[in-house]
């Protein structure tokens, strides 16, 4: 298969920014994520009996459109990242950067074997933990690729600065550039409100963060591989999971096996299985925020949840492991958020927990979910995607365990992308607990 860039080019604002809009502060919890970039990719097929090569056109047209008045709602993703600047974005209305490409295969053939290291390609930059380009000192906030494939399928692949929104903003901006492409009646409007509920006069999260993360990051070899947990799988789940947690969901149950299998795969040696383990979830401030942040709250408002066990060897039992992750993330309630606003009472609160997972000495595995945000419903006028996919990070030198969560078109089974060591992946693959929900590794 073969992706061949035909054009590239900027897309402006429909309107300018206004001049008091044009330095965009960051949030503090902007400085959290290690990854410059949130990648996505969208595929729809070709619905239209009558394709014709003026068809695709219109679409490329409509697409690029609706994206210049969606830009002058979320204008700072229409700015750009200034290497010496790390707590503003300047809102030049710059653009985003738009890449046409053909593909020439059948969106059918790529959908029916996805070979995972290829989605990649559909991408307009390559996303990794490293956050400049080489040679550049600005870089723009938002980059899209447009992929037409010969059937006029398209996958359309996005990559947002993560310094600015995080998967929930993501899912605004894509709903939003959505409802102005086929005329909603309802739009979204974002609300960037990040940095005055969590102000950001200095870099020390930053600081901290990346003595966090850096503690979790790993040399190697990895690979990416997509298992699926289907409706039948995670009702037996959630059927073993009740037996000590009260109505477990679906992320809940999901999570928890596939730590139990990673941890097994882990203690491949004495030592190893006498260290304990580390699982931490990514949690939305939004809704547990008293009262609530607005859902259309643009910036990382997200914070980390840890959950550990004494011990690697067998991974304890499934309920608990899930009982273990619904105590780590309720505790992420009204009052916890109300104290992370708090000066230096929500400093200190944020310091312990970043120190505490940075000090860890045991095996570590990281989610995020992106399970019911709202990919599913992005509708451009010729129907919703067919498949949402994040990306595939296999052959990088660093890397983090890492697992990203996506619902099933149908909502009802779930998609984990995990990342590994490729030799630990491989005794993953073993774990007699993804063999016994059929959880095998999905093309």
């Amino acid at each position: 298969m073969e992706v061949k860039i035909i054009s590239d080019e900027l897309i402006k604002p429909s309107l300018p920014t206004p001049p008091h809009l044009t330095t965009f502060k960051l949030c503090l919890l902007d400085q959290l994520i290690p990854a410059p970039y949130a990648p996505i990719v969208l595929y729809y097929p070709n619905l239209d009996p009558s394709y014709a090569h003026h068809r695709v056109l219109e679409r490329l047209l409509l697409l690029k459109r609706s994206l210049a008045e969606t830009l002058t709602r979320f204008y700072p993703l229409a700015g750009v990242i200034k290497d010496d600047d790390e707590l503003s974005v300047h809102c030049n209305d710059h653009g985003a950067f738009c890449v046409t490409a053909k593909v020439n295969r059948r969106l059918g053939e790529f959908l029916g074997r996805p070979e995972l290291e290829f989605i990649s390609e559909f991408l307009p930059c390559r996303p990794c933990f490293s956050g400049s380009l080489a040679g550049t000192t600005t870089r723009p906030v938002t980059s899209v690729q447009i992929n037409v494939f010969v059937c006029g399928g398209v996958a359309i692949g996005l990559c947002v600065s993560h310094k600015i929104v995080d998967g929930f903003g993501l899912s605004s901006f894509l709903r939003s550039w959505a409802g102005t492409a086929c005329a909603a009646k309802e739009i979204v409007f974002p609300s960037f409100v990040g940095s005055s509920l969590f102000p950001a006069e200095d870099l020390w999260l930053r600081d901290a963060s990346m003595a966090m993360w850096g503690s979790l990051f790993k040399t190697g070899k990895c690979v990416t591989k997509r298992f699926l947990f289907d409706s039948s799988a995670i009702t037996r789940l959630k059927t073993m999971a009740a037996a000590t947690v009260r109505r477990p969901t679906q992320v809940e149950v999901v999570s928890a096996c596939i730590w139990k299998s990673a941890m097994q795969a882990a203690a491949s040696d004495q030592d190893s299985g006498r260290r304990s383990s580390l699982l931490t979830h990514l949690v939305n401030l939004r809704k547990r925020a008293a009262p609530p942040f607005s859902e259309h709250a643009m910036g990382n408002l997200i914070w980390v949840a840890a959950a550990q066990t004494a011990t690697r060897t067998g991974g304890g039992d499934l309920p608990g492991l899930v009982n273990q992750i619904r105590n780590s993330i309720s505790k992420i309630d009204g009052d916890y958020v109300k104290s992370m606003r708090s000066g230096e009472q929500g400093r200190n609160l944020m310091r312990k927990t970043m120190k505490d997972i940075e000090d860890f000495a045991g095996g570590y595995l990281g989610f995020t979910s992106w399970c019911k945000i709202g990919f599913y419903e992005v509708d451009f006028g010729f129907g919703k995607p067919v498949w949402v996919s994040p990306t595939s990070s296999t052959g990088s030198a660093v890397f983090m365990n890492l697992v990203v969560l996506m619902e099933t078109k149908n909502g009802d089974g779930i998609e984990a992308w995990i990342t590994l060591d490729e030799e630990e992946m491989q005794r993953f693959e073993e774990s007699q607990d993804l063999l016994g929900f059929n959880c095998c590794p999905k093309l």
